[in-house]
């Protein structure tokens, strides 16, 4: 408010009382527009949590409540893909077979592709970019390929998939794919590296290991729910 109390004529800012009756006009003035200003904040995608981004969702076309429990994302000692790091824990409300309910990263990640799916056209080139767009900062890539039967695999290099995402995909949360066609299985990198492919040498796809060790690895497969 001091940069518009700042612009007050020096003729008129020796007077205690006019000064107050002009800061008393800006005081409410000053605090809605800081206010509008924090709601950029609290219902932008990137840093909106909570309830506000609940709101986002509602917009986006997706919440954060599902429908089947996703099984065996759960924190848990002594148990691979779920420890440290990897598994999430249990909410006080979520169900005892599973998780119903995103927490706010995955669900942020969630209504990014959402966002990107309802941006995209269809074509193959169009998925790439929409992956980027909504994986981008999780370092993840894509490799699509077109069966010709209206079917496709698509492999994920890049990172470590974690519980949550993976059981995502199996159930078919992610909805980065034409109209009508189906997901035979996704090729999934088992410790963040490329895939193996011949012939191939790029961050995604690689061929034999060299004299250093690097090399595509061999995939895991998950094959989403029919």
């Amino acid at each position: 408010m001091e940069e518009y109390l700042n612009l007050v004529p020096s003729q008129h800012r020796q007077r205690p009382r006019f000064m107050a009756t002009v800061q008393a006009v800006l005081a409410p003035l000053h605090t809605v527009e800081a206010l509008l200003e924090e709601l950029r904040t609290a219902f932008d995608l990137d840093t909106a949590t909570g309830r506000q981004l609940d709101a986002v969702g509602v917009r986006v076309g997706r919440t954060r409540y599902l429908h089947t429990p996703l099984e065996g994302v759960f924190f848990s000692w002594n148990e691979e893909g779920v420890g440290w790091g990897q598994g999430v824990w249990k909410g006080k409300y979520d169900a005892e077979n599973g998780l119903t309910t995103l927490p706010d990263d995955v669900y942020r990640t969630l209504l990014k592709a959402k966002v990107a799916a309802n941006a995209w056209n269809g074509t193959t080139p169009g998925a790439y970019e929409a992956w980027e767009v909504a994986f981008a900062d999780t370092g993840s890539m894509i490799v699509l390929q077109d069966n010709q039967d209206m079917s496709m695999i698509v492999g994920i290099a890049g990172r470590i998939m974690n519980p949550v995402f993976e059981q995502l995909l199996l159930q078919q949360y992610v909805p980065l794919k034409p109209e009508g066609v189906r997901i035979q299985w996704y090729a999934v990198t088992p410790d963040g590296g490329p895939l193996f492919a011949w012939n191939c040498n790029s961050p995604a796809l690689s061929g034999w290991a060299d004299s250093s060790g690097n090399g595509g690895r061999w995939p895991r497969v998950l094959r989403p729910q029919a």
